[in-house]
């Protein structure tokens, strides 16, 4: 595999990942939340997700598989790695405590508080920053690994989930911020574990590579692809049309969801 495409690859892993430093400077630097644009881009995110992982990644996935394993056998690798995709993402989730998870909406008026009489135990506000970064980092490492294989077989499709993927880490970089600075009043604390939560994903890209490069064939790239794709839907359907909501904000939701689909389904064709 060439050198230029690894680093392509790896490139749009890491300005996917860098994304949560965006959503800790708009949480730092924002007057109020813009709910319309969020929701309207989390939408977005989740249609191009949507779209990619049925229409031309899980496609993929059965054609490298039946290519290697047979039809039946192919057909059967491919919906068993899309659940299992599916599985993997469900189970980090599910380890996650729900009063500490990355996908709770939060919004930059809350970095007011630290100007006011707060009686909120700063200690727990702090852990609670903590363990969302982590939290984050552990969520961004397959999602590292989804846009790393996606742009090492087809450069167009991995900018397509980048861009996604980028969208969706915004949000999170709110999260993470939020209550560090909300505990500690430190900007540059608060922006740095948002910053190194972001790093996981290319970490993730990076482990995977050294871990399959030795067995990369189309049997083990069909399996990535689809699992690739249970990961994306879940996330879709898990965390971002569900954050996107909690803006209030539904029927810009459902626009950028169509929006995404539709933007996708354009890219694609034209690159046929």
């Amino acid at each position: 595999m060439e050198t230029s495409v690894i680093l392509t690859a790896f490139g749009l892993t890491v300005l996917a990942g860098l994304a949560t430093g965006v959503g800790s400077a708009l949480a730092f630097f924002a007057k109020e939340t813009n709910t319309k644009f969020l929701a309207l881009s989390l939408g977005f995110s989740a249609g191009v997700m949507i779209y990619v992982s049925f229409v031309e990644i899980l496609v993929k996935a059965r054609t490298y598989l039946e290519a290697s394993l047979g039809h039946g056998p192919g057909s059967w690798a491919t919906v068993l790695s899309f659940f299992g995709g599916i599985g993997l993402i469900a189970i980090i989730d599910k380890f996650v405590p729900s009063f500490e998870n990355p996908h709770e909406v939060h919004r930059v008026e809350e970095m007011q508080c630290k100007l006011e009489p707060c009686t909120t135990d700063s200690g727990k506000l702090y852990r609670m920053g903590m363990f969302t970064a982590i939290a984050i980092g552990i969520h961004n490492f397959p999602e590292g690994l989804a846009t790393f294989t996606a742009a090492l077989t087809d450069p167009s499709l991995g900018i397509a989930i980048a861009v996604a993927i980028a969208i969706h880490n915004v949000p999170e970089g709110i999260a993470v911020s939020v209550p560090i600075y909300y505990a500690t009043g430190d900007r540059k604390k608060a922006f740095y574990y948002s910053f190194l939560s972001g790093l996981a994903e290319p970490v993730g890209a990076l482990v995977g590579f050294g871990l399959l490069m030795p067995f990369l064939n189309d049997t083990v790239f069909g399996i990535l692809f689809a699992g690739v794709a249970g990961i994306m839907v879940f996330i879709s359907l898990d965390e971002l049309l569900p954050a996107a909501e909690e803006y209030g904000e539904h029927h810009l939701c459902i626009y950028g969801l169509i929006g995404g689909m539709g933007l996708m389904a354009l890219s694609l064709l034209l690159f046929i």
